[in-house]
């Protein structure tokens, strides 16, 4: 346990719990650390969810696959991320999405009745419990947001606007690959540089490796509304 404790810190579920406080509660509850190679898929789509994963170590990604063969990113988790804790409490705990490390992976695995035993050992778990779901449920907001849009442009633009807000700054720095953003937006590759040339092309952003600049906030807001 100690030597993924600098991890365990990290997690969200751990938030302004002590390195020590964490290796007490820990011990005394089951739990069990699996490791997965890097494309190694660690839940298909279906299959049962009885435990929350935290990450210790490496990179997942969860996908969507269609019958058509489309696959949609539905977001990438790292170190001190944690996963499945809107399944394990209710009565359809299975996977709706496939999970694949994306690095080599360590994983701690929690059972749903030790997740109640760790909150009844220290409450400041349950709020940090609580406000991971919450998140979650604004995340899962915006996600639907960004498909509800009928145009490339607007999806492109509901992005930008969101991670404006999220980051505070008209610099924005993506996490993601323009291929996973695609995923993300669900538009082709191509489609989505089409879309970007042409809104850098009017001055509306400009564009650099992991970095998109909002160059007229009022255009973009207005992209919105065609």
């Amino acid at each position: 346990m100690k030597d993924y404790i600098k991890q365990l810190s990290k997690c969200v579920l751990f938030e302004e719990i002590t390195e020590e406080q964490i290796i007490n509660i820990l011990n005394k509850i089951p739990y069990k650390i699996e490791s997965h190679n890097k494309g190694e898929i660690i839940a298909i789509e279906g299959d049962d969810c009885h435990s929350l994963g935290i990450i210790l170590k490496g990179k997942i990604e969860i996908q969507k696959l269609f019958p058509s063969g489309q696959i949609t990113t539905i977001n990438n988790f790292k170190e001190g991320n944690i996963f499945g804790e809107s399944l394990i409490f209710t009565d359809r705990h299975t996977y709706p999405a496939t999970i694949t490390a994306i690095e080599n992976a360590k994983i701690m695995y929690i059972k749903k009745d030790d997740i109640i035993n760790l909150s009844m050992l220290n409450s400041k778990i349950l709020t940090n419990f609580v406000t991971v779901l919450s998140h979650r449920i604004l995340m899962l907001n915006d996600r639907i947001s960004n498909l509800s849009q009928d145009s490339i442009r607007k999806k492109i633009s509901n992005f930008l606007l969101t991670e404006y807000k999220k980051q505070g700054n008209i610099v924005i720095t993506l996490s993601l690959t323009r291929k996973k953003m695609a995923e993300l937006l669900n538009i082709p590759r191509p489609s989505l540089s089409r879309e970007l040339v042409k809104m850098k092309e009017e001055k509306i952003i400009d564009f650099d490796k992991n970095t998109i600049s909002i160059l007229n906030i009022d255009l973009l807001e207005e992209s919105m509304l065609q």
